[in-house]
């Protein structure tokens, strides 16, 4: 099989670029703009893996050329910034949904599947629990960044459905773990960051005690990995994730390893009101099972950055 990675360099691309085997691929083609210059996820990649980075824009590059005899495109070229997504909306909506259709109409072109990387953040519901069967009320994006990814799987659908588009929609829970292209601007990457650096955590005011669903970095690689080995481009949705979680707990568990952290309430554009529990039996029972630890992936963060400041 070859694989094409697109936003390869990032925080869920560089772990699991790094995660790869030899003998797994012919070709791994690694696809980024360098635009956040993370050209550290090139390092150590593991010998034996057959490679090739290609500095490219998928808003300008020939993607029908870059994925000419791939069979698989991963695709985690976005922004995803929910908060900041207010001040940049036609960005957002430009790289993430122009974007994705770009892509996916070369893949069309190609006959390679794609792996579409959608969030969970589209939902907005009162109902305690939430699946990819609900209704189109309970889809209630908060940010402009979850409306460009719902409206992103809506257009993969509609290529499916008229072209032939082998494709995957998955909706992550927010990100948290460690990476060589990580970043720290979701909750609970961000809390670390905030907690090591002796900086009161900011909690949106509404979201203390709210559940919002979370997956551990290695949960995701190994999500990408096990849709890839088992061909897993059916056109469905599925959501994916470790825990459904809320900040509380996430802040108790920091607060394990650094018990004087503060906490200070704050407002945000993002006031969803709402609590409510993801799903993720569709995917469970494709057999997939989740290995995730919050407590083992904060107590790691926190190992790695703790030294940066003298307490």
């Amino acid at each position: 099989m070859k694989l094409a990675v697109t936003g390869a360099l990032g925080h869920i691309g560089s772990k699991l670029i790094h995660a790869l085997k030899p003998g797994e691929f012919d070709e791994v083609r690694l696809i980024d703009n360098l635009a956040t210059q993370r050209y550290p996820s090139l390092f150590n990649l593991p010998a034996g893996v057959p490679y090739n980075f290609i500095e490219a824009d998928i808003m300008k590059a020939d993607l029908e050329k870059l994925f000419s005899g791939i069979d698989a495109v991963i695709h985690l070229a976005a922004i995803t910034n929910a908060a900041g997504s207010f001040d940049i909306q036609d960005q957002v909506e430009a790289v993430n949904y122009d974007g994705t259709e770009r892509i996916a109409r070369a893949c069309v072109k190609s006959g390679s599947g794609l792996v579409f990387l959608s969030t969970t953040s589209v939902y907005g519901t009162a109902a305690d629990v939430v699946d990819e069967t609900c209704s189109e009320s309970e889809l209630r994006p908060q940010s402009p960044y979850a409306t460009s990814k719902l409206r992103a799987e809506k257009m993969c659908a509609e290529l499916g459905a008229k072209e032939g588009l082998r494709f995957i929609s998955c909706r992550f829970g927010t990100i948290y773990g460690t990476s060589i292209g990580m970043r720290f601007h979701t909750a609970v990457n961000k809390f670390v960051w905030q907690a090591c650096m002796g900086q009161p955590i900011t909690v949106w005011r509404t979201a203390l005690d709210q559940k919002r669903p979370y997956l551990e970095l290695n949960d995701a690689v190994e999500a990408l990995r096990f849709i890839l080995k088992k061909n897993l481009f059916d056109g469905q949705i599925y959501n994916v994730l470790t825990d459904n979680l809320t900040v509380r707990q996430v802040v108790d568990t920091i607060k394990k390893h650094v018990p004087d952290l503060e906490v200070q309430l704050v407002d945000t554009k993002i006031m969803n009101q709402l609590s409510y529990t993801v799903a993720c039996e569709r995917f469970r029972a494709q057999g997939f099972q989740f290995q995730g630890s919050l407590e083992r992936e904060i107590q790691r963060s926190i190992e790695l950055i703790r030294n940066a400041r003298v307490h």
